[in-house]
């Protein structure tokens, strides 16, 4: 069976780390916040792996530009609750500036990522 092409982007794996890191982290926030921002966090964080692979299934450029820029906007989510969180001192330092510089090169990626895309079509 041949692998799936968005599987090969490193986008997508740098995405699927941060996922695991966003559930570990969460993993520890008081039992109170498993429908707030865990929830949230958890959902945003998701998000970013799943558009950038649902797009590249989609079949045009335009497409997969377009869930790529959803992409973004649930890494700009992601970055407010991290940033919310941080303030609430559900996440510490080392946490907060270790996943702060993976999803900000997320972003980056993801921006290079479509206008790459956009000049081909």
């Amino acid at each position: 069976m041949r692998k799936t092409f968005y599987k090969d982007l490193v986008v997508w794996q740098k995405s699927i780390e941060l996922v695991s890191d966003i559930y570990k982290i969460t993993k520890n926030f008081p039992k109170e916040e498993i429908f707030g921002i865990t929830s949230q966090m958890r959902r945003a964080a998701i998000s970013i792996s799943s558009n950038i692979a649902e797009g590249s299934g989609r079949g045009t450029g335009k497409d997969f530009v377009h869930f790529l820029i959803i992409s973004i906007g649930s890494a700009l989510e992601l970055e407010t609750q991290i940033e919310i969180a941080f303030r609430l001192q559900l996440i510490n330092e080392l946490n907060y500036n270790r996943i702060t510089s993976l999803l900000t090169e997320i972003i980056k990626m993801l921006r290079g990522l479509i206008r790459s895309l956009a000049t081909r079509n």
